[in-house]
Parts: C-alpha cells; sequence; structure tokens
C-alpha cells in the first residue's frame, strides 16, 4: 500500500465491462486515452442511475403538484409550502446525515471490508430514524409555525392538515437515501433506477385513480405520494436482503450500536454541510418576495429555478458519482487512481455544464413560454436567462467538489466553507446589490452566484493542494479502526 508499491495485474475484461490495468515497475501501460475510457464507464456506471432515480424522485412532487393544483389554489399554496420549506428543510437534513454513509461505504468498500458495509448501514438506519424524530413536532405543529411567520390563517390551516400526511415520507427518506448509499459504493445501483421508474409511473395512475377518478382530492393525491415514496424501498431492502448484496449484508447484528457516536458526528457534519446549500435557493426566494413587483419576479424566478432544479438532478448523480470513486479509491489505497477519477469526473461534468449553458443563454425568452403565456413574466425570465446559464455553468462543477469532498470526510471543513461564502458573502452581496444598488431580483441573484463562485474556487483550490497520500492513509485508520472493532467482536477469543 502507498505510491512506492509496484503492481502486476494481467489485462482483462470482465463480464459486468470492467476492466482491469496491467502496471509494470509502478509504469502505466494503458495510454492515457484508455485510461479515460475504462475511467468513464465505471463513472457512469453509478451516475446513469444516481440521476435517473434523482430525476424521478424530483418528478413525484412535481406530479403531486399538478394534480394538487387542479383541486383549488388554496391547496397549491398549501402544499407549496409545505414542500418548499418544511420537506426541503427535512430533506435537507436527512440527506445531508445519510451522506456519511457514503464516505464510510465508500472507503470500506475500496479497502475490501465488505462485512463493514451491512454494518455502517444500519448504524445510519439508527442515526438517521432518532434525528427523523427530532423533526416530527415541525410538522405536527405546522400551523401554528405558519401563522406566527405570517402566512395566512386558511393557508395555515390546509399547509398543517397536509404536513401530517409528509411525515411518512420523512421515514421514507430514511431508507431510500442509506439504502441507495449503500448500493452506489458497490456500483449497484441500478435496481434503484428500475424501482424508481416503476414508482413514478404508478404513482401518475394512482393520483389520477384517486383524485380525479374517485374524488378523494388531496387526501388521494398524498396516499399516492406516500407509496409512490415507500415503492422504491421495499424494491431497495428486498435486493439488499434476499441475497442481492451478498459480499456486504451478511445479516442484522449488535455491532450496528457500537461506534455510534463517531457516526453521529460525521452525520451531523455532513448534513450541516448540505442542509447550507439546499436552503440557499429558499432563501433566494424569500429575498425577492419582498421586492417591488414581487409577483411577478417570484413567478420568473421560480421558473428559473424549477429548470436549475432539474439541471441539478444531474450534478447530483454526479456529485454522488464523485463521493464513490474518491472514497473507494482512497479505502483501496490508491491516491493516483483518487486524482485522476476527480480530474475525469469534473471534465466531463463541465462538458455537460458548458452545452446547457450555451443552450440556455441563447434560448432566452422561448424557454418562458413552456411555461408561462405572461408578456410580463417571459420578459423577466429573458433578463433572467444569462444568471439561469451561469448557474447551471457553476452547477456543473460545484458539487462534484462536494462530491469529492464527501467521499474524501471533508465534511466538517466543507460546511465551515458553505457558510462563510453563502452566508457571509453571497446574501450580504446579494441584498446590497438588490436594495441600495435597485438592481433588484437581478442584484439578488448575483450575489448568491458570486457566493456560490467563491465556494467553487476555495473547493477546488482546496481539492488541489491536498496530500492525497495523507487521505489515504486517513482513510485506511477510520476502515482499520471500525474494521478491528468488527473483528474484535466478531471473534471474543482471539
Amino acid at each position: 500500500m502507498g505510491e512506492d508499491i509496484k503492481r502486476s495485474l494481467l489485462v482483462k475484461e470482465t463480464s459486468a465491462g470492467e476492466e482491469e490495468t496491467r502496471v509494470i515497475d509502478g509504469e502505466e501501460e494503458l495510454s492515457l486515452k484508455r485510461r479515460v475510457w475504462i475511467e468513464i464507464k465505471k463513472m457512469w456506471l453509478v451516475a446513469g442511475p444516481a440521476i435517473f432515480t434523482r430525476v424521478a424522485s424530483f418528478g413525484t412532487n412535481v406530479v403531486s403538484q399538478a394534480f394538487i393544483g387542479h383541486i383549488g389554489s388554496l391547496e397549491l399554496a398549501a402544499f407549496s409550502l409545505v414542500f418548499t420549506v418544511l420537506v426541503r428543510f427535512g430533506n435537507g437534513i436527512l440527506l445531508g446525515m445519510a451522506s456519511a454513509l457514503e464516505t464510510l461505504c465508500g472507503q470500506s468498500y475500496g479497502a475490501k471490508q465488505y462485512n463493514m458495509l451491512g454494518i455502517h448501514l444500519q448504524r445510519s438506519w439508527i442515526v438517521l430514524c432518532v434525528g427523523t424524530l427530532f423533526l416530527i413536532p415541525l410538522f405536527v405543529f405546522t400551523t401554528p409555525i405558519f401563522e406566527a411567520l405570517g402566512q395566512a390563517d386558511n393557508i395555515s390551516e390546509v399547509a398543517g392538515y397536509i404536513s401530517l400526511w409528509v411525515i411518512p415520507v420523512l421515514f421514507a427518506f430514511v431508507v431510500s437515501f442509506t439504502c441507495q448509499m449503500y448500493l452506489q459504493a458497490q456500483s449497484k445501483n441500478m435496481i434503484v433506477a428500475y424501482v424508481s421508474a416503476v414508482s413514478i409511473g404508478i404513482h401518475i395512475f394512482l393520483c389520477w385513480l384517486l383524485s380525479v377518478k374517485f374524488k378523494y382530492g388531496v387526501p388521494g393525491v398524498l396516499v399516492s405520494t406516500i407509496i409512490s415514496y415507500w415503492l422504491p424501498n421495499v424494491g431497495q431492502l428486498l435486493f439488499i436482503l434476499c441475497g442481492g448484496c451478498p459480499e456486504t449484508w451478511t445479516g442484522f447484528s449488535m455491532l450496528a450500536f457500537t461506534d455510534l457516536w463517531d457516526v453521529v458526528k460525521l452525520s451531523l457534519s455532513s448534513g450541516v454541510m448540505l442542509c447550507l446549500e439546499l436552503w440557499y435557493n429558499t432563501i433566494l426566494v424569500l429575498l425577492t418576495g419582498n421586492m417591488e413587483n414581487a409577483e411577478v419576479s417570484i413567478d420568473a424566478l421560480s421558473i428559473c429555478l424549477n429548470i436549475v432544479g432539474w439541471e441539478m438532478m444531474i450534478s447530483l448523480g454526479f456529485l454522488a458519482t464523485a463521493s464513490v470513486r474518491v472514497s473507494n479509491e482512497l479505502g483501496g489505497g490508491s491516491s493516483k487512481a483518487a486524482k485522476f477519477a476527480i480530474v475525469v469526473i469534473v471534465s466531463v461534468s463541465l462538458s455537460i455544464g458548458l452545452v446547457l449553458f450555451v443552450l440556455f443563454l441563447f434560448l432566452r425568452k422561448k424557454l418562458a413560454y413552456v411555461f408561462t403565456n405572461d408578456e410580463a413574466v417571459a420578459d423577466m425570465v429573458a433578463e433572467l436567462s444569462p444568471l439561469l446559464a451561469f448557474s447551471i455553468l457553476l452547477n456543473s462543477v460545484q458539487p462534484v467538489l462536494s462530491g469529492v469532498a464527501l467521499g474524501a470526510g471533508w465534511q466538517k471543513y466543507v460546511a465551515y466553507v458553505n457558510l462563510g461564502c453563502y452566508y457571509v458573502i453571497g446574501i450580504p452581496v446579494g441584498v446590497v446589490l438588490g436594495w441600495p444598488l435597485k438592481m433588484q431580483v437581478k442584484g439578488v441573484w448575483i450575489g448568491m452566484l458570486f457566493g456560490t463562485f467563491v465556494q467553487t474556487i476555495v473547493l477546488m483550490i482546496l481539492t488541489y493542494k491536498t496530500d492525497w497520500d495523507k487521505q489515504v492513509d486517513i482513510a485506511r485508520n477510520r476502515v482499520s479502526r471500525w474494521g478491528r472493532t468488527n473483528n474484535e467482536e466478531s471473534n471474543p477469543d482471539t
């Protein structure tokens, strides 16, 4: 283990399409072009299913919102409020906490400590279930919370009713996020894509059946939403528990209750890191609501952020890929392979971002008419299109670097970076440009983009300056410590 170790492996194509490289006297025999192609295949093995799964999950909310919108404007406002504020908040915390599993499972899998993946999964279930219990009061007392925040009484009342239905969705997040990251670490997440595709199809049918055909209204849509979130979980659990991962799942174990504090600390760091990112755009919408001509501004901004949201699903797929590839290679002791994977993934993601950047930069006003017939809103979207294009370009790099941080276990440090760049730099600059300089929504968005740009530069410098050989040692120590604990408790006589 280490950069001076020399390996000699036969070049061969496996049934899964993976290739191994032959290295003689420490020199890589394969050409750069061949190595890039092999890395790209490994990348898409994770990225393809990850992107599709996230698009399907995002689509579930869009379908629910569309059917709710046909029931009534009051119900739509309440549903949007609950899912934009409360569900996004809970989603951010739970997704962030589950991201600790990306570090632990990825590095353990790379180190061939396969039996530890199942233990890490069970530990994460325990930690996230406890975390979800602390979130439930927000959904039980939604009505008084929204009323205290100045929302209309009738909207708050309906939002309080809808939020009670959302509680099962929170627990669905626990299973969904953890199982996805457990399977991603092994490049076995294609099953998640399959069940997600089936789930969204069933969701569309059930929404129509329950809310349109049988006239159950809002409860019908919410029942379908709950089923849609839990169906993929059932498929994932059956795959894991019934032999889909024989090397990494060896059954339930009391070892899941050991080393929980270390998992809690890493999970909380991950939760803070991702929550600071996910709430950034929400604050943009809240700031826009206090501006002149707020209705047109919010409508135009919502269209732009909806497009950014769809594109972000692609970026989050690359985030997952970067996390898996970096953690696998660090766990396997190869700093050079980890650095090479980072370069390839960033290059591919940036290439896609450049294409979308040019596309949205030139579509401008035509883009708006897909979502609205209002001329004023379309004009505002045309004005915001350059900012939309630059947001998409930044999103093609920044999430990948966040994935690198997750793979290496830097959650705590990146949380500080996010706090400084987003909330100390981005938001204050946006407020100054928006109000004193009278740039309105464009000024706020420019400020927010500036914060994201600074954060991206900081992460690029951090990634470039990192001693990756030292990161290999850190990953090895983490894996060996938990692996040793597992072996000692499994073999008490040794």
